[in-house]
């Protein structure tokens, strides 16, 4: 079987959002006519309790974009967003939630970080995302989403090295694009994983 993963297309991620991601709206009517081909869609969400410790707001003297250390693993600092209950933690506004079977919520552990909608930035803790596929017998897994040098790279990277036949959909993905080059880069690295690109 095979399954659609929309990951975190959330309002903080869509341009006038705290972490807006360029043209990040654009995967909206993607993702709508996308979904249409999959008998199970999964939704990835970002749903960071507000003392997150990727917020940069929690590290005095620190800015958005600075890089710490949490727990021996490097972190980027980001603006808050995706804070569970707010408006923009909620899906983007025309996305057709009735065509999603399930949520998968994400980095709501203060500690860390999830760029991955499969785990948790330390490894150590499964969101249930892996154990849904398996559950409905899913061998092919196509992802689409926000944004492409972080949660989509993370997410598909994950998704091929557990097994799945993975793809990620070309026109369905934006990316956030700290430093030049990040995209292109974060899609050398998800073809040196074994991960598809498909248009």
């Amino acid at each position: 079987m095979k399954a659609l993963i929309l990951v975190d297309i959330q309002n903080d991620f869509l341009p006038g959002g705290a972490l807006a991601v360029k043209h990040g709206d654009r995967v909206v009517p993607v993702a709508n006519e996308w979904m249409e081909k999959y008998r199970l869609v999964i939704a990835t969400q970002d749903w960071h309790p507000a003392n997150h410790q990727s917020f940069a707001s929690q590290h005095p003297g620190k800015k958005p974009g600075q890089r710490i250390m949490l727990d021996d693993i490097e972190q980027v600092l980001w603006p808050d967003h995706c804070v569970q209950g707010t408006k923009g933690a909620e899906f983007a506004p025309g996305l057709n939630l009735d065509g999603i079977q399930h949520v998968i919520q994400k980095g709501t552990d203060p500690r860390f970080d999830s760029y991955s909608g499969f785990f948790d930035n330390d490894r150590q803790h499964a969101t249930g995302l892996e154990a849904l596929l398996r559950e409905h017998n899913v061998t092919v897994v196509h992802i689409m989403g926000l944004a492409t040098d972080y949660c989509v790279k993370a997410t598909a990277i994950d998704s091929a090295q557990l097994g799945f036949e993975t793809a990620v959909i070309l026109e369905g993905i934006r990316g956030v694009e700290l430093g030049l080059g990040d995209c292109a880069m974060a899609m050398e690295q998800m073809m040196a994983a074994r991960v598809e690109m498909i248009s």
